[in-house]
């Protein structure tokens, strides 16, 4: 059993943390996460206050085991859903797409531990300063939005900048990424391409199937012209938003090309034309397991290359 500040601090028996991807991170994958003994979220996404609440109820018909949620702070509804948090007795949030200073007293008091998603080392300090509890270091072979950093720059950086635990997170998918990542000075890792192909997830075959039979050139990233960066899987949605990027289109018009994508490809199956998120790991995935069956041949392989038995 591999025991870290992350472990103790948690209350899981691995090191590993399934990232709150929206539309993806519900109640059943977060649920089954939890149970195989890492740490399951539930990603806030965009969803008002009440469908959160309800995914966390549903998780804890599932599991007995510490169930987390992802507060996305670009959200209409972050207040709604920082509160819900409280009034559910969530233990632990992650936070992305912000900074959630304006909430972090109200978790804290209510014995939350807060857990930023990072992707520079400013952000990582003035977190610590203002009471995270740890910080997820995410580089930008990571699926959805991007920072500029790789995870292998990114993370030794942030350890050495900071005090509190540091979670890897973006190319890492399996025993071996977590053994670098532990290298690095990590003391969790935080995965989400590789549990999308969970027997847990509930999403649409023909996003698992993109996923399965990526290769490792199949990623792109859209967005960088205007700041906001997303990598996903090449399709005819990337193939004509890239187009559009170059003829200088607005932020606007490419924001329409997208719009409803994500859901599209999740739920309905349309890996053509909608978003098929997914980091640069994915060809790497070949299988689908369930989440107890990946995490323990993913940990067997870490402790086998690090010596920890």
């Amino acid at each position: 059993m591999m025991k870290t500040r992350i472990t103790e601090l948690l209350g899981i028996s691995y090191p590993i943390i399934q990232g709150g991807m929206a539309w993806v991170a519900e109640h059943h994958l977060a649920a089954a996460v939890s149970d195989a003994g890492g740490l399951g979220l539930i990603g806030g996404a965009n969803a008002p206050g009440e469908v959160v609440r309800e995914e966390i109820r549903k998780a804890r018909e599932l599991t007995d085991k510490p169930v987390g949620v992802n507060v996305m702070l670009l959200s209409p509804y972050a207040d709604e859903v920082a509160k819900v948090v409280v009034e559910e007795g969530i233990k632990v949030v992650t936070t992305g797409a912000g900074n959630p200073e304006k909430y972090m007293d109200m978790w804290k008091n209510a014995g939350i531990k807060v857990i930023p998603v990072i992707a520079s080392v400013a952000l990582a300090k003035r977190m610590e300063r203002y009471g995270a509890d740890a910080v997820v270091a995410e580089g930008m072979e990571s699926g959805g939005h991007i920072g500029e950093q790789t995870t292998m720059t990114l993370v030794p950086q942030v350890v050495d900048a900071v005090t509190i635990p540091v979670i890897a997170a973006g190319g890492i998918g399996d025993g071996r990424g977590i053994a670098a990542s532990f290298m690095l000075g990590a003391e969790a890792v935080q995965m989400g391409t590789r549990f999308l192909v969970a027997k847990e997830a509930q999403v649409h075959q023909n996003y698992k199937d993109r996923v399965l039979k990526a290769n490792d050139i199949d990623s792109a990233v859209t967005g960088r012209s205007h700041g906001h960066p997303v990598r996903c899987l090449r399709n005819q949605m990337t193939r004509e938003y890239m187009k559009l990027e170059k003829e200088g289109k607005s932020f606007e018009e490419l924001e329409y090309l997208t719009l409803g994508a994500l859901r599209r490809a999740v739920q309905d199956g349309d890996v053509k034309n909608g978003t098929v998120m997914a980091g640069q790991i994915a060809g790497m995935i070949h299988k689908e397991q369930t989440c107890k069956e990946m995490i323990e041949e993913m940990m067997a392989e870490a402790e086998k290359l690090l010596h920890w038995m």
